[in-house]
């Protein structure tokens, strides 16, 4: 989170994580070429300004699904959430790898003649009619495009100026562009290849993205069929014992938005799962600091109120909550967004002296 608009909001955790991106993107290129140069000797060599277009290309690949798997593996898993709290660093990183390759592309395939290079490329012998002579590179220019406006709106003044809803739709384009350049790869390198190994690791990550989101839905699936049907003013949604400290319950009702009830402080409250940020799972976050603080980007609330800490401004809805017994008992009407509900005491167990 941040009160204001910095360019980048480095903290020591994100020096380390955009060192080591640096650092792969460094090694991989190094690697690529060093190993195609030693491999491909004279009469067969590969041209080093060619070994590194390859290079770039196959690098983008490998981000590109990299940044993909990252949203299903955090809803799977929550050591991954993490790795979604920085992935905006990553698809710009990703973004400048690809302008990369496109950039050394055309200069070196259309830089060499009286036409434009641009021209050059975009506007080649290609014929839509053809698989194999398919203007391949029309699809890189198209999924470009498209991961520049998700780059260039990828700060925070651009999700609050836009609207989260409408900011997320526009970051959700990833995976038409994704399309694109799996065309624009099947359509082009992969004419030219004979050796099968290229497609079949193109295959396993399609396959592998597709496994992994569809596990993901899967999961919620198995949620939403658990949801409760309030019935009354209050429902029954589970036993004190199953929340650890500092942790929530994701409650499922019928029909309704999600859940959230946290255990902090021997006490319990209740609130919407859903941040206020960019819709991310409350419930799979922790409390931190005496603040609720979501999973994918950071963005915290305090249990009582719902309101993210001053001089930030976020509300998320709130829910009355209590305790007989060691039951909980939610009411399942949402308050107004921001409205302070006093949380609700855990009793000490049986077994457990009294304070």
């Amino acid at each position: 989170m941040s009160a204001g608009y910095k360019a980048v909001q480095w903290n020591a955790h994100k020096r380390r994580y955009d060192a080591a991106v640096a650092g792969f993107i460094v090694l991989y290129l190094a690697s690529f070429v060093g190993v195609g140069m030693a491999t491909h000797r004279p009469p067969d060599d590969i041209s080093p300004p060619i070994l590194l277009i390859r290079a770039l290309a196959t690098l983008g690949i490998v981000m590109l699904h990299i940044i993909l798997a990252i949203g299903p593996l955090a809803r799977l898993d929550a050591r991954f959430a993490p790795l979604l709290y920085n992935r905006r660093h990553l698809g710009v990183a990703f973004f400048l790898v690809a302008l990369a390759h496109a950039l050394l592309a055309t200069l070196f395939y259309g830089g060499f003649g009286v036409q434009n290079p641009a021209s050059a490329v975009l506007a080649g012998y290609g014929s839509f009619a053809s698989v194999s002579a398919f203007p391949f590179e029309v699809l890189g220019f198209a999924a470009l495009l498209v991961f520049f406006v998700m780059a260039a709106t990828s700060h925070d003044f651009w999700l609050a100026n836009l609207s989260p809803r409408v900011w997320k739709w526009v970051h959700m384009s990833v995976y038409a562009a994704y399309f694109l350049v799996v065309g624009h790869v099947v359509l082009g390198a992969l004419q030219s290849e004979t050796s099968p190994l290229y497609a079949g690791l193109l295959f396993a990550g399609v396959a592998g993205l597709i496994v992994l989101h569809g596990l993901a839905g899967l999961r919620d699936r198995r949620q939403d069929r658990g949801a409760i049907s309030p019935d009354g003013a209050w429902v029954d949604v589970g036993d004190v014992g199953e929340i650890a400290e500092n942790a929530a319950k994701v409650v499922c009702l019928a029909g309704r938005e999600r859940v959230a009830v946290f255990r902090h402080g021997g006490r319990l409250s209740a609130v919407s799962n859903v941040c206020a940020h960019q819709g991310g799972p409350l419930g799979e976050g922790r409390v931190i600091d005496g603040c609720i603080t979501c999973p994918w980007h950071g963005y915290q609330y305090r249990p009582g109120d719902g309101q993210s800490p001053p001089p930030y401004t976020e509300k998320i809805p709130t829910y009355r909550v209590r305790v007989e017994g060691r039951r909980i008992m939610l009411n399942p009407e949402a308050l107004a967004p921001g409205t302070p509900v006093e949380p609700a005491i855990i009793p000490p167990a049986p077994e457990e002296p009294a304070p």
